[in-house]
């Protein structure tokens, strides 16, 4: 009896493998196009200051114009549009697309204790800030400790 390694990573890519020859993997698409209208979604960095909180989205390519912020029932979202480059060169061909493009969308549940109506917003050099700042009952406070 010979005795072979089972490699797990070999057996899910066979898995994948049969998955998306099989076709299924276009019904997933489906699925997802209809839960949702992004092509991809930006990464984000979120930290957390004594006084706000700070959003850092990377959308490189994207202008200004097709960026929409928008702060509803506590959801902040961020959407927008990168548009595709059709133009390449007299001569240009085209080998290789890897950048992403089209629609994208993020959404983030804010904590309550927000002042929503004071949210500011600045972009540059293809990163978008948000500034949250923190309603007064969210701010950390110290209690000074009298000892007799």
């Amino acid at each position: 009896m010979n005795k072979q390694l089972w490699n797990p990573f070999q057996e899910f890519e066979n898995m994948l493998e049969r998955y998306s020859k099989s076709g299924a993997s276009n019904l997933g698409k489906q699925l997802d196009t209809e839960l949702s209208f992004a092509d991809w979604a930006p990464s984000v960095d979120i930290e957390e200051e004594e006084d706000k909180y700070v959003i850092k989205a990377d959308l490189p390519g994207v202008e200004k114009k097709d960026i929409d912020v928008k702060l509803e029932n506590g959801i902040l979202s961020i959407r927008g549009e990168k548009q595709t480059e059709t133009e390449t060169g007299k001569g240009t061909k085209r080998h290789r697309t890897e950048r992403f493009h089209g629609t994208f969308a993020r959404s983030f549940t804010l904590p309550d204790a927000v002042k929503a109506d004071k949210v500011d917003a600045s972009y540059k050099d293809g990163v978008l800030e948000l500034s949250i700042p923190k309603a007064e009952e969210a701010k950390p406070k110290s209690i000074d400790i009298k000892v007799s």
